[in-house]
């Protein structure tokens, strides 16, 4: 675009006579096509229960900002303490019967000292303690496991982002995988829609217009999905500055598809009155106003639809 504009600037140095004239010529404008994009987060994540059991605890609601690792519910299985209860009382058993068996390891190689009791006797009971030993670490080691179960019912956000969805309540039962938030990360960009008739005009990295309720915000067309589904292709445009209130908000875009030829005068050579447009135009050595219709604004100039044609010499003022 500014290209385009700068070109018809030097057209206009080139063209003008010293009345200060310019003889308007035809010249190549980008053909915009206003659709309407959404307002998407780049990855939707679900931070799922890894236990199931009662949702104790909820810490978020939608439009919330979260940090990764922060936890955002809880999830309670009542069974895991009686768990960790029943494994608990497994290992006083397994001790006392430990310390039994040691003592009878002792008494067996006081024995075998005497010459009372055979080495086969006591090779048993170094066995037996041996096997209560590692009762006990197998034991123990459950009950990590079981205490780790009850640390994972911590819901934890997978990554920074904004809560999009809640789709469970306090006090409700979740299974384990479940989803309990849905967040929208690594940043907001705006998707288009296009026909695809449209398609081979896209060009990636083209600059676009984004109209929001706080004015016009310039976009880049960041990528083209190569899938053409329903008829339609899929892009993604950067836009810096988008408004991430609301997610799937609408916004309309401007989008380059292609070129056209059209009249541009600058626009301070059109005057106004009484709500018609004119521009005076010099002929044989005469000066007339001539009415027109102004169609876009093109920076410092604007598109004249009808009322002009190429070749035309109009006055500057």
């Amino acid at each position: 675009m500014r290209l385009f504009l700068a070109g018809f600037a030097l057209f206009c140095v080139a063209s003008s006579a010293a009345a200060g004239t310019l003889v308007v010529q035809p010249v190549a404008v980008p053909e915009w096509k206003a659709v309407y994009g959404r307002v998407e987060a780049r990855d939707s994540l679900a931070a799922r229960a890894r236990v199931g059991g009662t949702l104790v605890s909820l810490d978020v609601s939608e439009g919330d900002a979260v940090k990764a690792g922060q936890r955002i519910a809880v999830v309670r299985d009542d069974k895991i303490e009686f768990q960790v209860s029943s494994l608990d009382a497994q290992l006083k058993a397994l001790d006392a019967q430990l310390q039994n068996a040691q003592a009878e390891l002792v008494r067996g190689q006081t024995l075998v000292d005497k010459g009372v009791t055979t080495s086969q006797r006591l090779d048993q009971l170094r066995t037996q303690v041996d096997v209560f030993r590692n009762q006990i670490a197998a034991t123990e080691a459950q009950r990590q496991v079981v205490v780790q179960q009850g640390a994972e019912g911590d819901v934890l956000a997978p990554a920074d982002g904004k809560v999009l969805t809640v789709p469970v309540t306090k006090g409700s039962v979740v299974m384990a995988g479940e989803t309990v938030v849905t967040l929208g990360g690594g940043g907001f960009f705006l998707r288009l829609s296009i026909p695809e008739r449209h398609a081979a005009l896209l060009k990636q990295g083209a600059s676009l217009a984004v109209e929001t309720a706080t004015g016009t915000l310039e976009g880049q067309l960041a990528k083209i999905y190569p899938q053409i589904e329903g008829g339609r292709v899929t892009a993604d445009v950067e836009v810096p500055g988008l408004p991430t209130e609301f997610v799937d908000a609408r916004l309309l875009v401007r989008v380059p598809v292609g070129m056209r030829q059209a009249i541009l005068v600058p626009a301070k050579a059109v005057a106004g009155r009484s709500g018609i447009d004119t521009v005076r135009v010099a002929s044989g050595g005469q000066e007339t106003d001539r009415t027109v219709v102004l169609g876009e604004r093109q920076g410092d100039n604007v598109e004249i639809l009808t009322g002009l044609a190429a070749g035309d010499a109009v006055v500057l003022p």
